[in-house]
């Protein structure tokens, strides 16, 4: 991490493979069709500010927030160009694994953007609440109260 932040070429080809998977991963689950380009964008910003990062073992949660902050941020922009009518039925979101991925993709996006990112981060990702909290850089607390209006606003949507 050290090696990197100093730019030594080699060290940050090893971290660029070590943080494609973690960013691509958010990125499609948080903007879907336009991940590929997100992804490209959010690893820029990881690599440009790179040297700002005082904690190296913050890496995955730091390389996260930046990941969920350009895609929130992009996908802010695609999302007035979308209009989606799907119908589906569930009680929970634990039922979104027994759907097909393409559905519940559609649904998340219909729902603002900090609903949207929670329940990826959350649901889909697998973050606990402190890691969301720490990710987002809010109160363990507000994301506790976010989520669960956030898993509220989502069944409303499902239900449509």
């Amino acid at each position: 991490m050290r090696a990197a932040q100093g730019g030594d070429a080699g060290a940050i080809d090893d971290l660029i493979d070590a943080l494609v998977p973690l960013v691509r991963s958010i990125a499609f689950r948080v903007a879907g069709a336009p991940a590929e380009d997100a992804s490209q964008e959010a690893l820029l910003v990881i690599f440009r500010d790179l040297h700002a990062l005082r904690t190296p073992e913050a890496i995955i949660s730091w390389a996260s927030a930046v990941t969920a902050r350009v895609v929130s941020r992009i996908d802010r922009g695609d999302r007035r160009h979308r209009e989606t009518e799907t119908a589906l039925d569930a009680d929970r979101p634990a039922a979104w694994f027994d759907t097909d991925a393409v559905e519940v993709a559609e649904v998340l996006r219909r729902l603002a953007t900090h609903d949207h990112q929670l329940l990826v981060l959350r649901d889909l990702h697998g973050y606990s609440e402190r890691e969301v909290a720490d990710t987002l850089g809010v109160p363990l607390g507000t994301v506790k109260s976010r989520v669960h209006r956030a898993r509220r606003r989502f069944r409303e949507e499902w239900n449509r």
